[in-house]
């Protein structure tokens, strides 16, 4: 109850951090939208460590106690598993291992790392999660903000846009 209550009180106060990117949609962090996305620092990788080079990774900024970031984990599940050649998606908490290895659903089926600095997180300035960013192969950010954003999903036939659109 109490984290419930805490998540409120943060969604309440945080409202007003909400800002907009280049392309109209409400973010809650610094934008990142058509520059170079910053690195990924990972203090454990609670899987094996995926291999990103020449695809698109896709970075979700999450926790265990977070509803809508447990509700996004089926969509981003479906990601990975439609797009393997092609996308890596990467969910990144700042909570403690243990933490992360009690939740038991629902299933995660891609790479999941812990930074309990929250670096990353500290780089992009996220405010609220879940917060995503997709990077194109080249390392620029091609999309980012909270995926279940009404007029801003990230839905497979988003990402095979995105693909068409940033094909090298």
């Amino acid at each position: 109850m109490w984290k419930l209550l805490c998540s409120a009180a943060l969604l309440a106060i945080c409202f007003g951090c909400v800002r907009r990117n280049s392309e109209g949609q409400p973010i809650a962090a610094n934008s990142y939208l058509h520059k170079k996305a910053p690195g990924l620092v990972v203090e454990k990788w609670l899987t094996p460590e995926p291999d990103t080079k020449g695809k698109w990774v896709l970075i979700d900024f999450w926790a265990t106690w977070c509803p809508p970031c447990r509700e996004a984990i089926p969509e981003l599940n479906a990601l990975a598993k439609k797009f393997p050649e092609k996308l890596v998606v990467v969910g990144l908490s700042d909570e403690e291992e243990a933490d992360i290895r009690k939740m038991k659903t629902p299933h995660i089926d891609y790479a999941i790392a812990s930074d309990t600095k929250g670096r990353t997180k500290e780089e992009v300035k996220v405010e609220l999660i879940p917060h995503v960013i997709l990077i194109d192969p080249q390392g620029f950010v091609r999309y980012e903000g909270y995926p279940d954003e009404k007029g801003y999903e990230l839905t497979e036939k988003k990402v095979e846009e995105l693909f068409a659109k940033y094909a090298k």
